[in-house]
């Protein structure tokens, strides 16, 4: 995974970083990708407010010690401006060898422009109640 200085892509390629660093529970990747500031919020599905690195890290620790995680993005819906980004997507983890149906997250990432590249600033997450609707799965792109 790039360091951070050298991490200077476009908000979809951090986002890329993003999906990649959980389908290998790379640590050290995933937190890359946040911003430096202190106010940084995750909020995983069923999960109380994370704010800060420390308890955002120590909370992707705990998800990786499971493994990887198998989340995919299946649609977009974007807004940009200048200094920041904000996607709409829905995910689709997928349960290996339970036996149990996928299941599809809705999710928020946030994304700041930084003196060193587009970073994220906040990620919530949160599971799609019963069957997901087929206009869920409409995609637009607004630049």
């Amino acid at each position: 995974m790039p360091s951070k200085k050298q991490l200077n892509g476009s908000a979809d390629e951090v986002e890329a970083a993003f999906y990649d660093a959980l389908s290998r529970a790379d640590l050290d990747g995933m937190m890359a990708l946040w911003a430096e500031d202190e106010e940084i919020v995750c909020i995983h599905p069923g999960a109380p407010r994370l704010i800060g690195h420390a308890a955002i890290r120590s909370s992707w620790e705990t998800i990786f010690e499971r493994g990887n995680v198998n989340i995919h993005p299946l649609q977009l819906h974007a807004t940009h401006n200048m200094l920041t980004a904000v996607h709409s997507i829905i995910e689709e983890f997928q349960r290996t060898g339970d036996g149990k149906q996928d299941v599809h997250i809705l999710a928020t990432n946030v994304y700041v422009k930084t003196p060193h590249g587009w970073r994220i600033t906040m990620h919530h997450a949160s599971v799609a109640n019963g069957k997901a609707p087929m206009d869920m799965f409409k995609a637009s792109v607004l630049h």
